[in-house]
């Protein structure tokens, strides 16, 4: 039976989405991680808790896509609802990253920590068939290549 998503596209039920591609993902979230660096050189009262808060929203703009997944042509949705992540799931997702970027501001053993935080996630969606991480887990949500959404599986 069919499901009605956003913008009355119909979306098959239970079907399931296929893995946006590893690679893609980690270039969106380099292009992200240098607008959080840029944030934190640029304006450096506020400019880490700027980063921070970019970190933990980024994916709830608008149609589920941070800067980097916007420029590479992903974007972080809701499977079971068919739709796409907000601020709420975006923050919720983000947490483990968010974490990281927190420990990170520890010399040494915060790098250490946040780099062990980091792989992990990292080494969670090459491994996931679906390319779900443990923040995509706890949020309900997957990163899909443009589109994907809108396509009957």
């Amino acid at each position: 039976m069919p499901v009605e998503g956003q913008g009355g596209s119909q979306v098959e039920a239970g079907a399931v989405f296929p893995k946006a591609h590893v690679l893609n993902r980690l270039i969106a979230k380099i292009v992200d991680l240098i607008l959080v660096a840029a944030a934190v050189q640029l304006v450096p009262p506020v400019g880490w808790l700027a980063g921070l808060a970019y970190v933990l929203i980024a994916d709830g703009f608008s149609g589920g896509r941070s800067v980097g997944k916007r420029l590479i042509g992903l974007q972080t949705v809701l499977p079971r609802a068919r739709d796409v992540a907000g601020f709420k799931e975006s923050i919720v997702r983000n947490l483990p990253l968010a974490l990281a970027y927190l420990l990170f501001a520890l010399p040494y053993i915060g790098w250490f920590l946040a780099g062990g935080v980091t792989l992990f996630e990292t080494l969670l969606i090459i491994g996931n068939e679906r390319g779900i991480r443990l923040g995509d887990e706890i949020a309900q949500t997957q990163v899909l290549d443009d589109g994907q959404l809108d396509r009957p599986d």
